[in-house]
């Protein structure tokens, strides 16, 4: 066992050795903050050194990215909403008739349902966008893989359905993607892609799993 020998006043830092310490460290603070989290994070590039470390493009494209799934999803609660759709009233009194077709179909329909496949091609032109997406219920899986050829694009895969919405990955410049999309909540889940690039490129997407349909949405 040793003994530790109490400092004595001598020892101790003085008030200014405190304050200049406290003071380098709010100095240390704010120069990683200007020059490392407001260019990674938010694309603010006072001094350029988050621009010529790469910071600064970083932050632009997950902005850009965000700004492009919020316009998408936008565009999509606009065009659900045509003067068509059943009141509440409406939509209760049918339920009966549709309670009973899903108990008497159950079986089959969920044997459809996980034996699903599809292939969907679309192309797109110089700063175009497209978006596919998958009728899934909450849990459901659907296995799935797509390529762009000639190019590369931005593609943000989201999910969004009664008032819910959420992303599950995005990229920039990529040109090909496969994995399982497992959906989060009822409603449609897929993929939006924007072309970037200076020619055409083609987006062929293909999916097999447990959902009801496929559509392009416009």
């Amino acid at each position: 066992m040793y003994n530790t020998d109490i400092p004595t006043r001598a020892e101790l830092p003085t008030s200014k050795q405190l304050l200049r310490s406290t003071f380098i460290a709010i100095v240390a603070a704010v120069v990683i903050l200007v020059t490392v989290v407001l260019p990674a994070e938010y694309a603010i590039d006072p001094t350029g050194i988050g621009r010529s470390l790469g910071l600064a493009k970083m932050a632009e494209i997950k902005i850009q990215l965000k700004e492009e799934a919020e316009l998408d999803r936008a565009r999509i609660q606009k065009d659900r909403a045509p003067a068509g759709i059943p009141s509440k009233d409406e939509r209760s009194s049918l339920l009966g008739n549709i309670f009973a077709q899903l108990v008497i179909g159950s079986a089959a329909a969920q044997e459809a349902l996980a034996a699903r496949s599809d292939e969907v091609s679309v192309t797109l032109k110089p700063g175009e966008s497209a978006e596919i997406k998958l009728t899934m219920n909450a849990d459901a899986r659907a296995n799935f893989s797509w390529t762009a050829a000639g190019g590369v694009v931005n593609f943000d895969m989201h999910g969004d359905g009664d008032g819910q919405s959420t992303s599950y990955e995005r990229g920039r410049a990529v040109s090909s993607a496969k994995g399982v999309l497992e959906a989060a909540f009822d409603g449609n889940h897929g993929w939006f892609w924007r072309n970037r690039g200076q020619a055409d490129v083609t987006i062929t997407l293909r999916t097999n799993g447990d959902y009801a349909d496929i559509k392009q949405m416009f």
